[in-house]
């Protein structure tokens, strides 16, 4: 693998000493929100992951080479390029081959975590089955990678635009574990509750490593879900967003949207409804599971 991943020279001595590194997507940066707000976002957590100790590996696609770790420049350049395609699983082979450049989602961004050797990856929200999905068979990519990548995911639970019960029950399918952290309720992103009880809670970091540890020593194949709940203070009313989401879902059917389109649709559609708020809560859950992301990776690293 090593001929297609390029790891920044950081993130290659952390890895080599033994330190915690902890894997970030790039799609949220090219197509999660505005420039310049999506590259000080990015690079903002990336500096909490380094105050709690670990060393963030931003992952993304530029000219055909996985990269484990962008600099700041290249950030800049994913934020502010048009046209910088979206990359899951199915996109890798093209885009490589064809030397393009890619964001890569939770899918695509776990597998070069593995490949360069980083378990513990931070995120917003997973993809999830969608609404729908029985007539649709709508299903992220982000569920099949989870079920076997050996990358652990820290998100703010799925985003209460999908089917969260549908998107659990494929989760339990295929024995992916999902732990509450701080939390018996599985976060839906914009809020702390969404009525959907988590396999397991978990309070610690150490607890948290000791158990993807013990997985992973058992041969249990696979990646676990970390869900930690948006902060109080940015966790938006349940029923004004589940309405705000109703509404944005009924307006994606009238006009045809379906597929890939349909999630930064809906998510364009809430924060236009939700004047903004959506997306500072957004970048708040983004910030907590840096946090929590890099104090796992340093008590799994300890172990």
């Amino acid at each position: 693998m090593n001929q297609y991943v390029v790891k920044s020279q950081e993130v290659k001595e952390a890895l080599e000493k033994g330190q915690a590194v902890v894997a970030l997507e790039s799609t949220i940066i090219s197509h999660g929100m505005p420039y310049p707000k999506n590259v000080e976002t990015a690079l903002e957590v990336e500096r909490i992951i380094r105050e709690n100790g670990a060393v963030p590996a931003t992952i993304g696609i530029i000219g055909g080479v996985l990269k484990a770790g962008l600099t700041e420049e290249e950030i800049d350049y994913m934020g502010k390029t048009s046209g910088i395609a979206k990359v899951s699983r199915r996109d890798i082979p093209y885009i490589v081959s064809e030397k393009l450049d890619g964001a890569t989602t939770v899918a695509s961004t776990m597998i070069i975590a593995e490949m360069a050797g980083i378990r513990i990856f931070a995120t917003g929200g997973i993809g999830g089955v969608h609404r729908g999905a029985e007539t649709t068979m709508d299903i992220s990519a982000d569920l099949e990678e989870l079920a076997g990548t050996d990358v652990a995911v820290v998100c703010a639970g799925a985003k209460s635009i999908l089917d969260i019960g549908l998107t659990l029950e494929y989760l339990e399918t295929k024995g992916v574990p999902v732990y509450g952290y701080g939390t018996e309720e599985l976060p839906a992103f914009y809020t702390r509750k969404s009525g959907f009880k988590v396999d397991y809670r978990i309070d610690e970091p150490k607890e948290m490593a000791e158990v993807l540890k013990t997985k992973w020593d058992l041969g249990l194949s696979g990646g676990a879900l970390i869900a930690n709940p948006i902060p109080e203070a940015y966790s938006m009313d349940e029923a004004f967003i589940t309405k705000v989401i109703e509404d944005a879902v009924s307006e994606a059917k009238a006009k045809g949207i379906k597929g890939k389109d349909t999630t930064p649709f809906l998510l364009a559609k809430i924060k236009e409804i939700t004047g903004g708020d959506s997306l500072e809560s957004n970048i708040q859950l983004v910030y907590s599971n840096a946090k929590v992301a890099a104090q796992v990776a340093v008590e799994y690293m300890n172990l």
